[in-house]
C-alpha cells in the first residue's frame, strides 16, 4: 500500500522517493514526482529554501485502480442511485500520448522563443487539445483531474488553454476564436523565459522589487509574438492583459472594462484557478473549492459574464464520487447543476435521502466539506 507522509527537508535523505514535482514559477519541474532523491537534490532545495517535501512510502497495489472505481451500494440503495443518477456532461480528455507531445512541444516553444518554427509548433499543441476536446465533444472540465502531468514540464500553460477553450465555447466564441484563444492560453506566460532564473525559482515571497520585474512578463510575452506576423494580434492582447482587472488594479496598463480583451478576460480567470489549485515551492495549493470560491468573490476584478461560464464549464464533484456533508454523513454525488457548482444533488449513504444542496430550502444550511 503506497502512502504519502510530509516530512522537514531537514530529515530527508537520499533514497527517499519524491512524491511531489517541485515546480518553478514559469510551471517548469525541476524535480519531477516519483524521483529517488540524492544528495543533490536535498541540498538543491535547502538552497531554495523548501522547508519540507512529500515523500512515497510503501509499495504499489495492483488493485489501486479499482479502489477508484465506485463501491458498490447495498442493493436497495444501489437501486436509488441508479434511478437518480444524471450523467456529467462529456468532458476532456486527453490520452497520455498526446499529454507527451504536448508537454514537450510547450518545452520547445519556451526554450527558443525566435525559433522559425514558433508558430507552427504553437498551432500544432493547440490542434491537439482542441481534438481532445472535440473527441469528447466536451463541454465541461473536471477540474480536479486536468493536468498534463506534473511529470512534465509547463502543465500551467496546457491546462489554462484547455480551460480557456471549453469557456470560450460555453461563452459563445466562434470555432476560430476558440481555436486562437487555445494559442493565446497556450503562450499567455512565454514572457517568463525572460524572467531571471533566481526570481523565477525563488522559494520564498518575492520582494517588491522582484515582484516589479515578475510583472514585466505579459510585456515581455508581447514583446515576443508582437514581430510574429502569422500570430494574430488578438492572441497578443491576450497575452498583454491577461493580468488586467476590470476594475483598473492590474498591470500592465491598469485599464477596465472593455478595454481588456475579450481573450484576456476569459484567461484570467482560467489563469487564476490553476494559479490557486498548483503546488509550488514557495506555496500550498488550494483546494479546488477554495478555488472556486476565491473567483465567486472576485466580482470586482473578473467578467461576471466570463466567471459565469468558467461556473458553468466545470465539474468539482463528479457524478459518482463519495463526498462528506457537514451533517456528518457520507453522500454519492447523483447530480451536476451547471449553475451550482458547489451543491449538487446527492445521495445520503445511511438514510438513502436525496439532498437537492441548490433547491431544495431545506438543505440550505448543509454543505460538502
Amino acid at each position: 500500500m503506497v502512502r504519502r507522509r510530509y516530512i522537514p527537508l531537514r530529515t530527508a535523505h537520499p533514497g527517499m522517493i519524491l512524491d511531489q514535482a517541485i515546480i518553478d514559477r514559469a510551471g517548469r519541474v525541476l524535480i519531477a514526482r516519483r524521483t529517488p532523491l540524492e544528495d543533490f537534490h536535498i541540498e538543491g532545495l535547502r538552497k531554495m529554501g523548501v522547508g519540507g517535501i512529500y515523500i512515497r512510502e510503501g509499495e504499489e497495489d495492483p488493485d489501486q485502480e479499482v479502489e477508484k472505481e465506485e463501491q458498490s451500494l447495498p442493493a436497495a440503495l444501489q437501486k436509488t442511485y441508479d434511478k437518480v443518477k444524471v450523467r456529467d456532461p462529456a468532458r476532456v480528455k486527453i490520452s497520455e500520448s498526446v499529454r507527451k507531445r504536448v508537454a514537450q512541444g510547450v518545452q520547445y516553444l519556451y526554450q527558443d522563443t525566435n525559433s522559425a518554427d514558433f508558430t507552427n509548433a504553437s498551432r500544432s499543441i493547440t490542434d491537439d487539445l482542441l481534438k481532445a476536446i472535440e473527441d469528447n465533444d466536451a463541454v465541461a472540465v473536471d477540474i480536479g483531474a486536468l493536468q498534463v502531468s506534473d511529470e512534465y514540464t509547463f502543465k500551467h500553460s496546457v491546462d489554462v488553454a484547455t480551460m480557456a477553450m471549453i469557456v470560450a465555447r460555453k461563452y459563445g466564441l466562434n470555432d476560430n476564436q476558440v481555436y486562437q484563444i487555445g494559442i493565446a492560453g497556450l503562450l499567455h506566460d512565454i514572457g517568463k523565459s525572460k524572467i531571471p532564473n533566481e526570481i523565477l525559482n525563488k522559494a520564498g515571497k518575492l520582494t517588491d522589487d522582484e515582484f516589479t520585474i515578475m510583472k514585466m512578463h505579459s510585456t515581455y510575452g508581447y514583446h515576443i509574438l508582437e514581430p510574429k506576423k502569422d500570430i494574430s494580434q488578438e492572441v497578443k492582447l491576450g497575452v498583454l492583459q491577461h493580468h488586467e482587472k476590470m476594475n483598473g488594479k492590474g498591470y500592465p496598463m491598469q485599464v477596465t472594462g472593455e478595454k481588456i480583451h475579450l481573450f484576456s478576460r476569459i484567461i484570467s480567470v482560467a489563469d487564476i484557478y490553476d494559479a490557486l489549485v498548483t503546488e509550488r515551492p514557495y506555496k500550498k495549493p488550494f483546494s479546488p473549492r477554495a478555488a472556486v470560491e476565491m473567483i465567486m468573490s472576485m466580482t470586482e476584478e473578473l467578467d461576471i459574464k466570463v466567471m459565469k461560464c468558467f461556473m458553468e464549464s466545470v465539474i468539482l464533484y463528479p457524478v459518482g464520487s463519495d463526498v462528506m456533508l457537514s451533517t456528518g454523513e457520507m453522500a454519492r454525488v447523483v447530480e451536476n447543476l451547471s449553475y451550482a457548482v458547489l451543491r449538487p444533488k446527492v445521495l445520503g449513504l445511511q438514510n438513502g435521502k436525496v439532498y437537492d444542496l441548490a433547491n431544495d430550502v431545506k438543505c440550505a444550511n448543509i454543505i460538502i466539506l
